[in-house]
Parts: structure tokens; sequence; C-alpha cells
């Protein structure tokens, strides 16, 4: 049993409980408690989260996938950049990518006013930003490995040429 076991467990479902996982491994409950208590002394498990369908709820949220393209200087490297963003409690996730744009940002509120307002005040006003490009999210059909069905018929005709 390898640690990389443990965590697939705790990422299909974090409310397993060492009991549950030593019953689906070679491992004691023991065992388990160790190797979770290690993974997060070791910064490998940094928090437990639930994965929230916000369409189901009345109090829904906005949230918004952010491209943002940088100018970097001899000072300012990336990390410093990345650094400065994720302080904001606005900002959900934030990725250095590869491709068109150099930075992907998750950033969530209570209004498209409220993001809007969020990106063009707090963002897009850092020295190293060159460009945002907001896309706010409609719909999530699948979020952290977990598809959300609307457990209605589809009741589209099918077509057949």
């Amino acid at each position: 049993m390898s640690e990389r076991e443990v965590l697939e467990l705790l990422r299909e479902n974090a409310r397993y409980s060492a009991a549950d996982i030593a019953r689906m491994t070679d491992l004691s409950a023991e065992e388990v408690e160790a190797t979770i208590q290690e993974l997060e002394a070791a910064g490998v498990v940094r928090g437990y989260q639930a994965v929230v369908d916000w369409d189901e709820l009345e109090d829904e949220r906005v949230r918004a996938e952010v491209e943002l393209n940088v100018h970097l200087d001899r000072e300012t490297g990336y990390g410093e950049i990345a650094e400065r963003l994720a302080r904001f409690p606005e900002v959900t996730a934030l990725r250095l990518v590869s491709g068109d744009y150099d930075f992907d940002m998750e950033v969530e509120g209570d209004s498209i006013r409220e993001v809007s307002q969020f990106v063009s005040e707090k963002v897009a006003p850092v020295p190293e930003i060159t460009q945002t490009v907001t896309h706010y999210v409609m719909t999530s059909y699948k979020e952290n490995g977990i598809e959300f069905g609307d457990d209605e018929e589809d009741d589209r005709l099918s077509f057949s040429p």
C-alpha cells in the first residue's frame, strides 16, 4: 500500500475514515492514520473541502476564469506576482500555465459586478499585468472529478440525417 493509494482514496471521498481506508487496503487503521498525519505534516495534504454545486442553491455564487498576461522585469518573477494575487480572498485558484497567457486565475464573488470590479480595480492595476480576459462560468458539469448531473431526463428530440 502506498501513500499514493491513500491519497487517491481521500480525493475520492475525504470523509472516508481511517477504518474505511484500512478496509479498502492492506493497512491497519493505525497505519492509515499515521500515513495521513505524515502527509499533512509534509504539506502534501493541504486541506479538505466539499465540492459544491452552486447551481443547486438559491444563494448562487458568481465564478469566473481569468486569463492573465504579464510582463516580467529583472527584479520580478512569476512567484512574486503569484504571491500578491493569491492573497486576495476572491482568488480561489491560481496557476502558471503554458500557452497564450501566463496565469489562469479562478475568482468568486456575489455578483458579476463584484467580480468585474475586483478584476478591474485590484488585478488589472498590478504593474506587471498587461492583459486580463474574464470568462464567467455559466454552469459546471464536473468539479474536482465529481460530475454534476441535473437528475432530469434529456427532453431534446434525437435527430438523425
